[in-house]
C-alpha cells in the first residue's frame, strides 16, 4: 500500500484527482496529496518492502495491446484514473518498466476472447504510469480487484493484484493483501482517482 508521503514525493495529488502533467509527465515534489486515511506502510528502501506477489488467476491473456486507456465507447462503469510509479527498493524510478493490466468489467465478467479491459504500457523516464479504466465489478467469490504484471527492464516479472479500500469483501478474500491497497478518492463528477507505487527488484 502506498503512503501519502510516498505519493507526495512522487508528485501525485488525490485532492482533486490525479495530477495533470504536460506531455512527458514531469512530476513535482511540491504537490501534496489529500489521500484517504490508509494505514501507513514503510517507505521503500529494502527488499522486505517489495510489492507483494499474488496469484495470476485463470484469466491472463498474453500479447495485450499497448494502451494506457482501457476505456471504450459505451462502456458501463465508474471511470477510474490510476496514477503511480514503479521504483526500485532504493526508491530509484524505473524507466520503461512494463505494466500489463487486466480486469473484470462492471458486471464482474472477463473478456477471454478479446482484449476488452486488457492492455500494457511502459513507465516514462520518471517511472510514472497512468491508467484509465473503470472500477471492476465483483467477480463471484472475490473482492474487487485489478490484475497486473510489472517488470523492470531485464528484471523478473512481478504478478500481483490491486485492491480497493473499504470493500466489504476484503476481509473474506483469501488473496487480499492490505499492502496492495490503492489510495482511492471519489471525485465530484462521479469518477474515481487512484494512486499506487510499485516497488520492484531491478
Amino acid at each position: 500500500m502506498v503512503t501519502s508521503a510516498a505519493l507526495a514525493a512522487c508528485g501525485i495529488n488525490l485532492g482533486g484527482g490525479a495530477t495533470t502533467q504536460p506531455e512527458g509527465n514531469q512530476a513535482t515534489a511540491s504537490e501534496s496529496p489529500k489521500a484517504a486515511n490508509l494505514e501507513p506502510t514503510p517507505a521503500c528502501g529494502s527488499p522486505e518492502e517489495m510489492t507483494p506477489a499474488v496469484t495470476e488467476g485463470p484469466y491472463f491473456t498474453p500479447n495485450s495491446p499497448e494502451k494506457s486507456s482501457l476505456l471504450e465507447q459505451g462502456m458501463k462503469g465508474t471511470k477510474l484514473t490510476l496514477v503511480g510509479y514503479v521504483v526500485s527498493t532504493t526508491c530509484t524510478p524505473v524507466a520503461h518498466a512494463l505494466l500489463d493490466f487486466w480486469q473484470a468489467d462492471a458486471d464482474g465478467q472477463y473478456d477471454n476472447k478479446g482484449f476488452t479491459l486488457r492492455g500494457h504500457q511502459y513507465t516514462d523516464d520518471k517511472g510514472k504510469f497512468t491508467l484509465e479504466t473503470i472500477v471492476p465489478g465483483l467477480y463471484p467469490g472475490r473482492t474487487r480487484h485489478i490484475h497486473v504484471k510489472v517488470q523492470a527492464p531485464n528484471g523478473q516479472v512481478l504478478t500481483s493484484q490491486l485492491f480497493f479500500p473499504n470493500e466489504a469483501g476484503n476481509a473474506k478474500d483469501g488473496i487480499y493483501n492490505k499492502a496492495l491497497l490503492m489510495d482511492i478518492k471519489s471525485n465530484a463528477d462521479g469518477s474515481q482517482s487512484g494512486a499506487y507505487q510499485f516497488v520492484v527488484k531491478v
